[in-house]
């Protein structure tokens, strides 16, 4: 279910099944980069104004699923316009800033998105641009990266399952909001 926080500005309303903090596995796989299977933590907040703040960091996952070393983060910012235009601009930790362009799907919660400019540090490793697409699908979130290079095409780099997540303040109020049970607890499902 989807909810929509009193507070939250009316211009993200479309928006709204971003919101929370999520996290999953998926796999990457890129020309001249280590294959692999990551784990992700994703955060999709806001403080009333019109943007939804975003935050995401991944990590290389071993072959039982524990974690190995962090693998990349970025975060950003996220607005929709009245004609559900979504744009993004985003700060990767590999010295990389994107501006992303794109369009929420009609009737679906979907998200394409383009790179419209990319500006990269002398250190960062060759990028060209590249596309997202972000689904809410069956409760869940999941998206797919696509990345271009100058010696690589345009191609899927990246993607994964996200499942929504309870941060420990969430639990507490659910706690305090619940009162006092019956012992056996069983009332608090009639």
């Amino acid at each position: 279910m989807i909810e929509i926080p009193s507070d939250l500005h009316p211009d993200l309303v479309p928006l709204a099944f971003l919101l929370g903090n999520w996290a999953g596995a998926g796999v990457s796989d890129f020309p001249g980069a280590e294959q692999c299977n990551f784990g992700q933590e994703v955060s999709f907040s806001h403080d009333g104004r019109d943007f939804l703040e975003y935050v995401s960091h991944t990590w290389v996952l071993d072959s039982e699923g524990k974690k190995v070393r962090p693998l990349e983060s970025e975060s950003g910012y996220w607005r929709i316009d009245k004609g559900r235009k979504v744009e993004v601009v985003m700060v990767r930790d590999q010295g990389v800033i994107e501006i992303w362009y794109g369009e929420l799907a009609d009737q679906k919660p979907q998200i394409d998105l383009v790179t419209d400019a990319v500006a990269r540090t002398a250190a960062s490793s060759p990028y060209s641009g590249g596309k997202r697409l972000y689904g809410y699908v069956k409760s869940d979130l999941m998206w797919v990266g696509e990345k271009a290079t100058p010696e690589v095409e345009l191609r899927p780099y990246m993607s994964a399952h996200l499942k929504k997540t309870v941060t420990p303040e969430e639990v507490e109020a659910m706690a305090k909001s619940l009162g006092d049970l019956p012992d056996d607890g069983i009332a608090f499902f009639k």
